[in-house]
């Protein structure tokens, strides 16, 4: 029987910016990772390691450099018109700050029906009962669409975002850290509105965030990132039980347990140094500097992501190595 391919596929993508003449940002360098219809992908790592212009690059906000974006079987950097079209439709993201991605010259029912008129063919009033029906779905109500953005709480301006992201009925969605920007009381609110929506709607996920607890709870598969790269690859339960790249293990190290007895003999791993510069790195392992296990090859050559396990994958010269 002929394995199904995975929704999304990504190789070897690159995202560099040039600073000056001589020195290039290499933010995405050389990451591939893949997501499955109905799944949800967490994407975790630093700030500054490029989990957002990965995300930005997987919609289209951003021309990668170089490298491969396959969504539903198509290449989104190689689209033709009609279907960059249809890509807008497929694929949609939640931004991170609710404060700055709504425009505060339109009214809530303008924001949420913008894409409604451009890829749904409905009436003026079909659109309307579809804006009032998003909203409520989202926990507004009606009225708020006659409000501006500047006119509500950060919570609520999310479910604004949330709600306009669904307007076009998509089928892949990139959540861009959605809860950071929130009180805590309403992070698991809106996290649970997207878990439900994914059940109900068959939405397929690409969850960057920071909070590693959260994300263990919602994903299906994570992958870590470091300055660029993907350092780890696996599903959620074999990642926290089984962390094998020296940098997922000082993450994880890093979450509280909520029992105090076991927090009092966990120790934490702290990292030494700073994260090295994205501009014009070493071609070398990335973590080098920061490694407590680091040997001479790490800093002579960059390591190659790899399956050391069913679906686990690792860049590390030391795998089977590390005491």
């Amino acid at each position: 029987m002929k394995e199904e391919r995975p929704f999304v596929e990504v190789n070897n993508l690159c995202k560099y910016f040039k600073i000056s003449r001589k020195e290039i940002l290499k933010a995405v360098d050389n990451v591939s990772f893949f997501i499955n219809q109905g799944e949800i992908l967490g994407l975790v790592g630093e700030s500054g390691c490029g989990k957002s212009t990965t995300g930005r690059c997987l919609v289209r906000l951003e021309k990668p450099t170089s490298g491969e974006i396959l969504i539903g079987g198509k290449d989104v950097t190689k689209l033709s018109k009609e279907e960059k079209l249809e890509f807008c439709k497929d694929v949609q993201m939640i931004f991170q700050n609710p404060y700055s991605s709504l425009n505060p010259r339109m009214t809530v029912s303008e924001i949420v029906s913008e894409g409604i008129k451009v890829h749904r063919k409905l009436s003026k009033k079909e659109i309307e009962d579809e804006v009032n029906r998003l909203l409520e779905l989202v926990g507004l109500n009606k009225d708020h669409g006659n409000r501006f953005p500047h006119e509500f709480s950060g919570g609520q301006r999310q479910r604004i975002g949330i709600a306009r992201a669904l307007s076009v009925e998509p089928k892949f969605v990139v959540c861009d850290e959605p809860i950071s920007a929130l009180d805590v009381s309403i992070q698991a609110q809106i996290i649970n509105m997207l878990l439900r929506f994914k059940r109900e709607m068959g939405l397929t996920y690409l969850l960057i965030a920071h909070d590693l607890s959260m994300v263990k709870y919602v994903s299906d598969r994570i992958a870590v990132m470091y300055l660029g790269t993907i350092v780890e690859h696996a599903d959620a339960e074999e990642l926290y039980k089984n962390p094998i790249h020296p940098y997922t293990e000082a993450l994880l190290s890093a979450i509280p347990i909520a029992d105090p007895k076991i927090q009092e003999t966990r120790s934490r791993i702290i990292l030494e140094g700073d994260v090295p510069s994205p501009i014009n790195p070493p071609d070398s392992c990335k973590f080098v500097e920061r490694c407590r296990y680091a040997k001479p090859i790490c800093s002579e050559t960059p390591p190659i992501l790899k399956e050391v396990a069913s679906k686990h994958y690792v860049a590390c010269h030391l795998v089977g190595k590390i005491n």
